[in-house]
């Protein structure tokens, strides 16, 4: 199975920039987008042997994820059952008989780290609820996780300490949910691979310069180890500020 996540930074804008084209052609069996921008009745995108899930936040024009899955779901979950973080549409599970599988748009702390401390209720909250998952089955969370774990995860590291992403307090935690037995599945594969990045700044041509991080994520549960064949993180793909990050399974 080929699973992809692609946080589009508005689906209505991506879809002028060649979503559907790219969508088509890597023929996912699931695809999950982060930072749809947009309530459901805004915009009617529906592709030929797939079905889709949205969740958008209360606040339009603002975060929102989606699922299109080639294959229907035992069951469809929105949120993590927790109203004060289930209002800016963040995450969809669906519900497999061997494994959930998870799309979750992080909130971002912000300039000056204005919202880090709920960001901090959230990083726990989330992984409680995945942990209730994994007590089930297996597990896959994708997403715009927005934190750069570890310095070889963005351009530049040391002018970045304590940056929105790049927090010690971001990085403690994206530590604390591998340890609580998760796996980061390009690390897994690509453990000393540099300069593959997510993410690119729109100012001073970041992205031209590959001037970027690696804030999108595929993890899977330990017990999912023994089903993971490949992850990519696919540069070349325009469309957003963000490119597409993938995971083979079998």
């Amino acid at each position: 199975m080929k699973f992809v996540s692609w946080n589009v930074n508005g689906l209505r804008a991506c879809v002028n920039k060649g979503f559907k084209e790219f969508f088509e052609e890597v023929n996912a069996d699931i695809f999950a987008i982060q930072e749809t921008k947009m309530q459901p009745d805004q915009l009617d995108l529906q592709f030929e042997g797939y079905t889709s899930y949205f969740n958008s936040a209360v606040k339009k024009g603002y975060s929102g994820v989606a699922i299109y899955t080639k294959q229907v779901p035992m069951n469809v979950y929105y949120g993590i059952g927790i109203e004060e973080h289930d209002q800016e549409g963040r995450v969809i599970t669906l519900e497999y008989e061997d494994f959930y599988f998870v799309t979750c748009y992080t909130p971002n702390s912000q300039k000056e780290l204005a919202r880090l401390a709920y960001r901090m209720q959230w990083e726990d909250a989330f992984q409680d609820y995945i942990d209730t998952l994994k007590a089930k089955k297996k597990v896959y969370v994708c997403g715009d996780l927005n934190v750069a774990h570890n310095e070889i995860d963005l351009k530049n590291p040391k002018s970045n300490r304590m940056n929105a992403g790049f927090s010690d307090e971001e990085r403690a935690k994206m530590t604390q949910f591998l340890n609580r037995g998760y796996i980061d599945t390009y690390r897994y594969f690509y453990p000393d691979v540099k300069d593959v990045y997510s993410w690119w700044s729109y100012m001073f041509k970041s992205r031209e310069k590959n001037i970027g991080w690696r804030i999108d994520y595929f993890l899977a549960s330990d017990s999912a180890k023994d089903t993971l064949v490949d992850a990519k993180i696919l540069m070349d793909v325009m469309g957003s500020d963000h490119c597409p990050v993938v995971l083979e399974i079998q």
